[in-house]
Protein backbone atom coordinates (compact mmCIF):
# COMPACT_ATOMS: atom_id res chain seq x y z
CA UNK A 1 0.00 0.00 0.00
CA UNK A 2 1.47 3.35 -1.03
CA UNK A 3 0.60 6.84 0.18
CA UNK A 4 -0.35 9.20 -2.65
CA UNK A 5 1.70 12.34 -2.07
CA UNK A 6 0.29 14.61 -4.78
CA UNK A 7 -3.27 14.77 -6.05
CA UNK A 8 -5.75 17.36 -7.35
CA UNK A 9 -7.91 16.60 -4.33
CA UNK A 10 -5.16 17.77 -1.98
CA UNK A 11 -4.73 20.94 -4.03
CA UNK A 12 -8.41 21.76 -3.54
CA UNK A 13 -8.76 21.03 0.18
CA UNK A 14 -5.47 22.69 1.13
CA UNK A 15 -7.18 25.99 0.38
CA UNK A 16 -9.38 25.41 3.43
CA UNK A 17 -6.40 25.33 5.81
CA UNK A 18 -3.25 26.42 3.98
CA UNK A 19 -1.20 26.57 7.20
CA UNK A 20 -1.81 22.96 8.16
CA UNK A 21 0.82 20.32 7.45
CA UNK A 22 -1.82 17.68 6.92
CA UNK A 23 -4.50 17.69 4.25
CA UNK A 24 -7.63 18.54 6.23
CA UNK A 25 -11.03 20.20 6.08
CA UNK A 26 -12.67 21.04 9.39
CA UNK A 27 -11.53 18.32 11.78
CA UNK A 28 -11.15 15.66 9.06
CA UNK A 29 -7.65 14.64 7.98
CA UNK A 30 -7.49 12.92 4.58
CA UNK A 31 -4.96 10.38 3.29
CA UNK A 32 -5.12 8.90 -0.22
CA UNK A 33 -3.52 5.57 -1.02
CA UNK A 34 -3.11 3.09 -3.86
CA UNK A 35 -2.18 -0.58 -3.88
CA UNK A 36 -0.46 -2.80 -6.42
CA UNK A 37 -2.19 -5.87 -4.97
CA UNK A 38 -5.78 -6.79 -5.84
CA UNK A 39 -8.54 -5.50 -3.60
CA UNK A 40 -9.34 -7.96 -0.80
CA UNK A 41 -12.21 -6.38 1.06
CA UNK A 42 -11.90 -5.41 4.70
CA UNK A 43 -8.27 -6.54 4.95
CA UNK A 44 -7.28 -4.05 2.25
CA UNK A 45 -8.95 -1.33 4.32
CA UNK A 46 -6.99 -2.49 7.39
CA UNK A 47 -3.78 -2.39 5.38
CA UNK A 48 -4.60 1.21 4.41
CA UNK A 49 -4.93 2.03 8.11
CA UNK A 50 -1.57 0.42 8.86
CA UNK A 51 0.08 2.45 6.10
CA UNK A 52 -1.34 5.75 7.33
CA UNK A 53 -0.33 5.16 10.94
CA UNK A 54 3.09 4.08 9.79
CA UNK A 55 3.33 7.43 8.01
CA UNK A 56 2.23 9.30 11.15
CA UNK A 57 4.82 7.42 13.17
CA UNK A 58 7.59 8.28 10.69
CA UNK A 59 6.58 11.94 10.53
CA UNK A 60 6.56 12.14 14.31
CA UNK A 61 10.04 10.63 14.50
CA UNK A 62 11.28 13.22 12.00
CA UNK A 63 9.76 16.01 14.10
CA UNK A 64 11.50 14.63 17.19
CA UNK A 65 14.87 14.53 15.41
CA UNK A 66 14.48 18.12 14.22
CA UNK A 67 13.43 19.27 17.68
CA UNK A 68 16.48 17.56 19.19
CA UNK A 69 18.79 19.38 16.77
CA UNK A 70 17.24 22.80 17.47
CA UNK A 71 15.99 22.66 21.06
CA UNK A 72 17.75 19.71 22.66
CA UNK A 73 16.71 16.41 24.19
CA UNK A 74 14.26 17.73 26.79
CA UNK A 75 11.79 19.11 24.27
CA UNK A 76 12.42 16.35 21.77
CA UNK A 77 11.42 13.66 24.25
CA UNK A 78 7.98 15.27 24.59
CA UNK A 79 7.27 14.37 20.97
CA UNK A 80 6.01 10.81 21.18
CA UNK A 81 5.01 8.80 18.09
CA UNK A 82 1.46 7.43 18.18
CA UNK A 83 0.98 3.99 19.67
CA UNK A 84 -1.33 1.84 17.58
CA UNK A 85 -2.43 -1.73 16.94
CA UNK A 86 -4.58 -1.90 13.81
CA UNK A 87 -5.23 -5.60 14.44
CA UNK A 88 -7.51 -4.53 17.29
CA UNK A 89 -9.56 -2.16 15.12
CA UNK A 90 -13.11 -3.35 14.49
CA UNK A 91 -14.97 -2.35 11.33
CA UNK A 92 -18.64 -1.71 10.56
CA UNK A 93 -19.77 -1.31 6.95
CA UNK A 94 -21.45 1.91 5.83
CA UNK A 95 -23.37 2.81 2.71
CA UNK A 96 -22.26 5.78 0.67
CA UNK A 97 -25.71 7.28 1.13
CA UNK A 98 -25.62 7.34 4.92
CA UNK A 99 -21.98 8.41 5.09
CA UNK A 100 -22.34 11.30 2.64
CA UNK A 101 -25.73 12.49 3.86
CA UNK A 102 -25.58 16.18 4.73
CA UNK A 103 -28.32 18.17 6.49
CA UNK A 104 -29.49 21.62 5.52
CA UNK A 105 -29.00 24.76 7.56
CA UNK A 106 -32.31 25.92 9.00
CA UNK A 107 -31.12 28.82 11.16
CA UNK A 108 -28.02 30.81 12.08
CA UNK A 109 -28.33 32.82 15.27
CA UNK A 110 -26.88 36.21 16.20
CA UNK A 111 -23.65 34.63 17.44
CA UNK A 112 -23.13 32.55 14.30
CA UNK A 113 -24.28 29.24 15.81
CA UNK A 114 -25.83 27.06 13.14
CA UNK A 115 -28.87 24.80 13.47
CA UNK A 116 -29.38 21.91 11.05
CA UNK A 117 -32.35 19.77 10.10
CA UNK A 118 -30.52 16.69 11.40
CA UNK A 119 -31.57 14.05 13.91
CA UNK A 120 -28.02 13.95 15.33
CA UNK A 121 -27.04 16.86 17.56
CA UNK A 122 -23.97 17.36 19.77
CA UNK A 123 -24.71 17.04 23.47
CA UNK A 124 -23.06 15.95 26.71
CA UNK A 125 -24.01 12.32 26.11
CA UNK A 126 -22.23 11.92 22.78
CA UNK A 127 -19.11 14.00 23.45
CA UNK A 128 -16.02 11.88 22.94
CA UNK A 129 -17.75 9.39 20.66
CA UNK A 130 -18.03 9.23 16.87
CA UNK A 131 -19.49 12.30 15.19
CA UNK A 132 -21.07 12.28 11.72
CA UNK A 133 -18.77 12.99 8.81
CA UNK A 134 -20.73 16.11 7.87
CA UNK A 135 -20.36 17.52 11.38
CA UNK A 136 -16.61 16.87 11.54
CA UNK A 137 -16.15 18.69 8.24
CA UNK A 138 -18.50 21.62 8.84
CA UNK A 139 -18.20 22.27 12.59
CA UNK A 140 -14.53 22.29 13.66
CA UNK A 141 -13.49 23.12 17.21
CA UNK A 142 -11.70 26.29 16.10
CA UNK A 143 -11.38 28.18 12.86
CA UNK A 144 -13.55 28.34 9.79
CA UNK A 145 -16.95 26.71 9.75
CA UNK A 146 -17.93 25.17 6.45
CA UNK A 147 -21.30 24.96 4.81
CA UNK A 148 -23.22 22.21 3.01
CA UNK A 149 -21.89 23.48 -0.33
CA UNK A 150 -18.34 22.97 0.98
CA UNK A 151 -19.24 19.42 1.98
CA UNK A 152 -20.48 18.81 -1.57
CA UNK A 153 -17.41 20.38 -3.20
CA UNK A 154 -14.97 18.39 -1.08
CA UNK A 155 -16.67 15.06 -1.70
CA UNK A 156 -17.14 15.62 -5.41
CA UNK A 157 -13.38 16.19 -5.57
CA UNK A 158 -12.68 13.14 -3.40
CA UNK A 159 -14.95 10.89 -5.49
CA UNK A 160 -14.83 12.50 -8.95
CA UNK A 161 -16.31 9.46 -10.70
CA UNK A 162 -19.33 9.23 -8.43
CA UNK A 163 -20.21 7.11 -5.43
CA UNK A 164 -21.58 3.89 -6.99
CA UNK A 165 -18.22 2.13 -6.64
CA UNK A 166 -17.53 2.99 -3.01
CA UNK A 167 -17.03 0.49 -0.21
CA UNK A 168 -16.86 2.11 3.23
CA UNK A 169 -16.05 1.08 6.78
CA UNK A 170 -16.26 2.91 10.08
CA UNK A 171 -13.63 1.72 12.58
CA UNK A 172 -13.48 1.71 16.34
CA UNK A 173 -10.98 4.14 17.85
CA UNK A 174 -9.75 2.30 20.96
CA UNK A 175 -6.63 0.88 19.28
CA UNK A 176 -4.45 4.01 19.14
CA UNK A 177 -3.64 6.90 21.45
CA UNK A 178 -3.93 9.11 18.36
CA UNK A 179 -7.64 9.28 19.17
CA UNK A 180 -7.24 10.20 22.85
CA UNK A 181 -7.81 13.92 22.27
CA UNK A 182 -11.13 13.24 20.60
CA UNK A 183 -12.18 10.84 23.33
CA UNK A 184 -11.83 13.72 25.79
CA UNK A 185 -14.38 15.94 24.12
CA UNK A 186 -15.12 16.64 20.44
CA UNK A 187 -15.10 13.09 19.15
CA UNK A 188 -12.90 10.49 17.47
CA UNK A 189 -13.58 8.96 14.08
CA UNK A 190 -11.87 6.64 11.66
CA UNK A 191 -13.25 5.83 8.22
CA UNK A 192 -11.80 4.03 5.21
CA UNK A 193 -13.20 4.18 1.69
CA UNK A 194 -12.26 2.12 -1.34
CA UNK A 195 -13.24 3.66 -4.68
CA UNK A 196 -13.45 0.88 -7.28
CA UNK A 197 -13.79 3.35 -10.13
CA UNK A 198 -10.35 4.79 -9.33
CA UNK A 199 -8.77 1.81 -7.53
CA UNK A 200 -7.98 4.23 -4.74
CA UNK A 201 -8.34 4.29 -0.97
CA UNK A 202 -9.12 7.18 1.35
CA UNK A 203 -8.45 7.10 5.08
CA UNK A 204 -10.20 9.82 7.06
CA UNK A 205 -9.31 10.56 10.68
CA UNK A 206 -10.85 12.82 13.31
CA UNK A 207 -9.52 13.45 16.82
CA UNK A 208 -9.95 16.86 18.42
CA UNK A 209 -10.47 18.45 21.79
CA UNK A 210 -10.84 22.00 23.03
Amino acid sequence: MRIIRKDAFYDLIDRYDPDSREHAVGEVGYYLLCNDSPYSGQESHREALRSVFGLLEAENAEDRDRAREVFGDELAERIVPPVYDTARAQASPLTAGEFLDCPNIIRTDYYGNVRYDADWKPDDENFGTTVPYWYALMEPVHGRRNRPEDFRIVNEALFPKGTDGLELYEWTTDWSDYFDDGHEWYGSCCWTVYDRSMDRYAVMLVSATD
